[in-house]
């Protein structure tokens, strides 16, 4: 059963317009990851020159936005690749990477299979190339202009939830159906 739409207030925007297949677009607010108390990951390390250096958020409908940044992005060595792979039916065949960090006494913290991006996306998100969404369950805290994000429920989607979307939201119980 198809749930009811929370109806969008000034400058919200409602997760049941978005578009299936989804759609990719370029973002221009700050986006960042932390880990441990270490920033992991902060667009404003990127020069914003070509697609590569720009990060972009995909919007499906169901879902908050999951957003992508660029490997420049993030802190050298703060990605290391992991084992296995999970298959989107629109961007094709996604790898995994863990976020390591050394947290402020000097030891190591691991964010497994925290990161995820697409080495050969299918033709229409060929912008996600060299770019990794994070899952926000797994790390300390995202950003999107400044505001902390809101985890996705259910621990499979990577959707980062804001003040500027309104659901409901797949993935939390009762949602498998929808």
């Amino acid at each position: 059963m198809r749930p009811v739409p929370i109806t969008p207030g000034p400058g919200q925007e409602s997760v049941w317009a978005y578009p299936r297949p989804p759609r990719v677009e370029p973002v221009t607010v700050r986006l960042t990851v932390e880990l441990a108390g270490v920033v992991v990951a902060d667009t404003d390390r990127c020069s914003g020159e070509g697609p590569a250096e720009v990060a972009h958020r995909v919007l499906e409908t169901s879902h908050p936005p999951t957003y992508y940044l660029p490997a420049s992005a993030f802190a050298p060595g703060t990605l290391r690749p992991a084992s296995g792979s999970s298959y989107c039916e629109w961007k094709g065949v996604a790898s995994y990477a863990d976020l390591v960090v050394t947290d402020v006494g000097g030891a190591s913290v691991v964010a497994r299979r925290a990161a995820w991006g697409y080495p050969d996306p299918t033709t229409g998100y060929d912008v996600l190339l060299g770019q990794w969404a994070v899952m926000p369950a797994a790390v300390d805290r995202c950003t999107v202009g400044g505001e902390t994000v809101v985890p996705q429920e259910g621990g499979f989607y990577g959707g980062w939830v804001t003040s500027a979307v309104v659901g409901p939201f797949k993935g939390g119980p009762g949602s498998m159906g929808w």
